[in-house]
């Protein structure tokens, strides 16, 4: 239990109870509610609780059982507040990543740039970076040789 003054923590030391702290008679009132009517119970529902429980990244299934009824009866009359709600979520969800990578996250900016912008690990390949073949034959290795002295000395000419 938490005490809110000094008064109720002097109280539990010298000897009064938890249950004296409960309130004997609670209050009750009437909340009026709008929003859509669903189910053979006719219970209503703010489709803007709907919208913020999706947002939340709540699943259907869940929602449903929060206000007891069927999961088809929720898509079917809530279709665009859970789509609303989701997109919400993904763009929290991008924004918060957004703002990570860019206070210093290398792994994070890296994984937006391979989704995103659609860079790669794998690098372009060109004639000018190409990787040569590789030989052990000798043959083929002092031809390779040959071949670059002649091509530097025409140059010099």
């Amino acid at each position: 239990m938490r005490f809110k003054t000094n008064d109720e923590i002097m109280d539990v030391l010298e000897g009064r109870t938890e249950e004296e702290y409960v309130r004997k008679d609670p209050k009750t009132g009437t909340k009026l509610i709008e929003g859509i009517v669903v189910g053979r119970d006719k219970k209503v529902i703010p489709p803007e609780e709907v919208q913020h429980f999706a947002a939340l990244g709540c699943t259907n299934r869940e929602i449903a059982r929060w206000y007891e009824i069927n999961e088809d009866t929720l898509r079917y009359n809530f279709k665009s507040y859970l789509e609303k709600g989701r997109v919400e979520l993904n763009r929290s969800l991008r924004r918060a990543q957004i703002d990570t990578a860019l206070s210093g996250n290398a792994a994070l900016l890296i994984w937006l740039g391979k989704n995103y912008l659609q860079q790669s690990d794998a690098g372009m390949q060109t004639d000018e970076n190409r990787v040569l073949p590789w030989t052990d034959s000798e043959d083929i290795i002092e031809a390779d040789i040959i071949e670059e002295a002649d091509s530097g000395a025409e140059s010099d000419d």
